[in-house]
């Protein structure tokens, strides 16, 4: 049997949890978490500094086959980001003992005195940054687990230029009487800082927005919509210049924006796209060229209760450079003239996953498709031609047809790798 034991954040441990080490042959866990426990452990017993995960395993694997007692020693938790994945992996979930301790997810919002069933906690701890920064962006409260080159400073400074209120809670140390440290900082501030290797885990919020409204049915904070695809009416906009809701919901399907996606909206209008890929959980930016229309998204933003970054430039120059904001994982073009293929090209160049257009003429749609194409994408699309129900007099109805649209859209072949890790 593996006891794998959450040491908590400070907590000694049990007494029944201090007689499983007592009996242990192999104790396992941070350097930490031994020395901790140093006092309860047997003479005789084996330990092993949890560095690379596989070796530590392949023993644990040795001591479990002599049918020999192993505990594993944890932060908080073990069961929740941590290690208790790779031993049911490996070993079984029926041949674990786990005894939880409190998370430090759990422990910081109680230093803050917030509720955490309305937060939407990210792991950024041997993964990519990116879906931590985007998760940040998009949702209001988040706590992320951080881990070596993906900690205060680095989350800081991927959030320093956003707008909006957002605040960083850097909570270090967790549990210890001496060093436990929970501050207040700006994203810049985080940035600017060498926060060691203490922290225990990184809150991002908007504090205006921190508390829930109301009691939580569903812990995470994010259900999703209830609908999308919405009609012409749920957003403010110019002479109907705006994508088609039958338009919307194709795009959509094709863009398939999920909580932690960075999306762009190009040539936003009223920015119907963009608050809907908003609302589905993805961080957005919408680029626009003219003030009233960036206006515009920023107030259906608003309207609709979601993030929306707002840029206002003339594509393809005015488009966000390398440097300034990450390589978005989908974008929706709209609209265009006859810069309309060299806005697809610069975006199909640093899309990661898809690039969908919208647009009316036809004369646009084999220069579309080459820059689609030419940036290595698989192309495909539709023309959509939909009739809606539209009243006549004598309580009739006929037939109203909506301007035919030709969509477009480019899937890169192969997907960008993850990396996984696990958080001790």
């Amino acid at each position: 049997m593996i006891t794998v034991i959450g040491t908590g954040t400070g907590a000694p441990l049990a007494p029944d949890a201090a007689a499983v080490v007592a009996g242990a042959a192999l104790v396992v866990g941070g350097r930490r978490h031994l020395a901790a426990v140093s006092g309860a452990v047997a003479e005789g017993a084996e330990r092993i500094v949890l560095g690379a995960l596989a070796p530590a395993l392949d023993t644990v694997e040795e001591y479990v086959g002599k049918k020999l007692p192993v505990v594993v020693l944890a932060s908080g938790d073990p069961g929740f980001f941590g290690i208790v994945r790779a031993l049911a992996e490996r070993f079984g979930a029926g041949g674990l003992d786990v005894r939880p301790g409190v998370s430090s997810v759990a422990t910081a919002f109680a230093r803050l005195g917030l509720t955490w069933d309305d937060a939407v906690v990210v792991s950024a701890h041997g993964r990519a940054l990116r879906t931590a920064v985007n998760v940040c962006r998009a949702r209001p409260k988040v706590a992320v687990l951080t881990g070596p080159g993906a900690g205060p400073a680095e989350l800081g400074a991927a959030l320093a230029d956003e707008p909006g209120a957002r605040v960083l809670v850097v909570a270090s140390a967790l549990g210890d009487p001496d060093l436990e440290r929970v501050e207040r900082v700006t994203p810049a501030e985080a940035a600017a800082r060498d926060w060691g290797d203490a922290v225990s885990v990184v809150l991002c919020l908007d504090e205006a927005r921190a508390l829930a409204p109301a009691p939580v049915t569903v812990a995470g904070g994010f259900g999703g919509p209830g609908q999308w695809a919405l009609g012409e009416g749920e957003f403010a906009h110019r002479d109907s210049m705006i994508t088609k809701f039958e338009v919307r919901a194709l795009a959509l399907a094709r863009l398939g924006p999920r909580l932690g996606d960075l999306v762009w909206d190009v040539g936003a209008g009223s920015g119907s796209v963009a608050v809907e890929c908003a609302r589905l959980g993805a961080a957005v930016v919408a680029v626009e060229k003219t003030a009233d229309g960036a206006e515009r998204v920023r107030a259906n933003a608003a309207a609709h209760g979601v993030d929306v970054r707002v840029v206002e430039g003339v594509a393809p120059d005015g488009l966000p450079g390398a440097a300034e904001l990450d390589d978005p994982d989908a974008v929706f073009i709209g609209g265009g003239g006859r810069e309309l293929p060299s806005i697809v090209a610069a975006c199909a160049r640093r899309a990661r996953r898809t690039v969908v257009v919208a647009m009316a003429a036809l004369d646009r749609v084999p220069a579309v498709r080459e820059a689609l194409t030419g940036a290595g994408l698989d192309c495909d699309g539709v023309l959509l031609q939909s009739s809606r129900l539209a009243p006549l007099p004598g309580e009739v109805t006929r037939l109203a047809a909506t301007n035919p649209v030709f969509l477009l859209w480019g899937t890169r072949p192969t997907t960008h790798p993850v990396s996984k890790g696990v958080a001790l």
